[in-house]
């Protein structure tokens, strides 16, 4: 059962019961993340996710670690570009104990200044790492480059520059803006009783400030291009991207079906052509991208510099195809089929139960219904595959992202075409 409650300041409070787990996982939501950073602070969000486990009045950064751990559970916390979760997964027995430590860490962090600056260097760290995996910096660079002069376009953990310029002040400013109760969603899953939740959170959130923060509702523009990132790799590490469906759109059901067919695992067309046919990538996939108010389709290969343009090409006719000839009924049923698995395996965790509720609250303002998602699915026509691929498969759309020994290579935008 699902229960959905308002705290006198705003905060909105939904929980599912399920009786039969023995665990609860409650995540703290607020409806704001990367995009809503200032260009000149740009990883402020991901910044403070960081500092809020680093010490309150009462407890130390050894002692927040030290209390989930001796519980057996989890605390931890993620940032993306709108909104940012902190949350913690415990045994039922443990929720009282879980809930007070989050509302601790998350209302009375302390920002001390040795520990900022001991955490901007882990974050230099962390961008660090990233730019030395290829293989998941390239979609960084990717969501930069097509959303470019856009807050959707920006590193969700910032750069060395706006990171190493954001100062305390600047923080402590950021989170009281940010931290309002219209802003917040408290999202708990397990074996969990309703109105005794409400009880304590409404103790421990009563002084959360009421109101909202005005977000950035700019919508992003897409353009054709071809971007090189010259670096000494083996591979070359592409993206393809194109236009793609917000969140909420009606028409996301068959966005679900057109990913599944063309690269959503290893029986799509894509592995299968360019893996398993030709041998031209170890790793080959797409996926979905969206967010309140755009989103994007994404190819992702490695391949060797020598068969790069073959890979590319193939990409290309397999989505020409998509938007020309009909997809067989089998590929319909078989698609449908693997995302009810996958949707239905995926809630038997407390946790992606808590994270369904969040997002559903944050993109619907309701929630989504198992059986209502099915029938989505089901109504999706072979005729909507090909509308929609028409309608986001354009030249237009089109951005291609290479990272790899790329020093003599030449390509234009007018070489890809759909």
């Amino acid at each position: 059962m699902i229960t959905k409650s308002v705290l006198h300041n705003g905060i909105r409070v939904i929980s599912e019961t399920m009786p039969h787990s023995h665990s609860v996982s409650i995540g703290i939501w607020i409806t704001n993340g990367s995009r809503n950073d200032q260009i000149d602070i740009n990883g402020a969000s991901h910044f403070i996710e960081h500092l809020l486990f680093k010490g309150t009045p009462t407890r130390n950064a050894l002692d927040i670690a030290r209390e989930i751990d001796s519980v057996g559970g989890v605390l931890n916390a993620f940032t993306c570009r709108e909104y940012v979760c902190y949350y913690a997964k415990v045994l039922d027995e443990a929720l009282p104990k879980a809930v007070e430590l989050l509302a601790d860490i998350f209302l009375n962090s302390l920002f001390d200044q040795a520990d900022i600056e001991k955490e901007r260097k882990v974050v230099f760290q962390e961008i660090w790492m990233l730019k030395d995996n290829p293989d998941s910096y390239i979609h960084d660079l990717f969501c930069q480059n097509l959303w470019k002069s856009h807050p959707l376009g920006m590193s969700i953990i910032g750069t060395e520059e706006t990171v190493g310029r954001i100062s305390r002040e600047t923080l402590l400013d950021f989170r009281n803006k940010r931290f309002c109760a219209e802003d917040i969603i408290i999202a708990v899953a397990g074996n969990v009783v309703h109105d005794d939740l409400m009880v304590l959170l409404e103790k421990l959130f009563s002084d959360v400030t009421p109101g909202a923060y005005a977000k950035n509702e700019s919508t992003p523009a897409y353009k054709k291009q071809i971007n090189l990132n010259n670096k000494d790799l083996e591979q070359v590490h592409l993206c393809l991207g194109t236009k793609a469906l917000p969140q909420n759109s009606p028409k996301r059901y068959v966005g679900y079906i057109i990913n599944t067919i063309l690269g959503g695992g290893i029986s799509s067309r894509l592995f299968q052509e360019v893996r398993e046919k030709r041998g031209l990538a170890y790793s080959v996939y797409s996926y979905i991208l969206s967010h309140s108010d755009a989103g994007t389709f994404v190819v992702y290969a490695g391949t060797k510099k020598e068969q790069l343009f073959e890979v590319i090409e193939v990409i290309l006719q397999l989505m020409k195809k998509m938007k020309s000839e009909p997809v067989t009924s089998a590929e319909m049923l078989f698609s449908i089929d693997h995302l009810k698995g996958n949707l239905l395996l995926s809630l038997e965790s407390t946790d992606n139960r808590m994270t369904k509720l969040a997002k559903n609250e944050i993109y619907f303002d309701r929630q989504i219904s198992i059986p209502e998602i099915v029938a989505g699915l089901e109504r999706v026509t072979t005729n909507d595959i090909i509308d929609l691929c028409n309608e986001l498969f354009q030249d237009r759309f089109l951005t291609l992202e290479l990272m790899g020994k790329l020093d003599d290579l030449s390509i234009k935008p007018s070489s890809i075409s759909l």
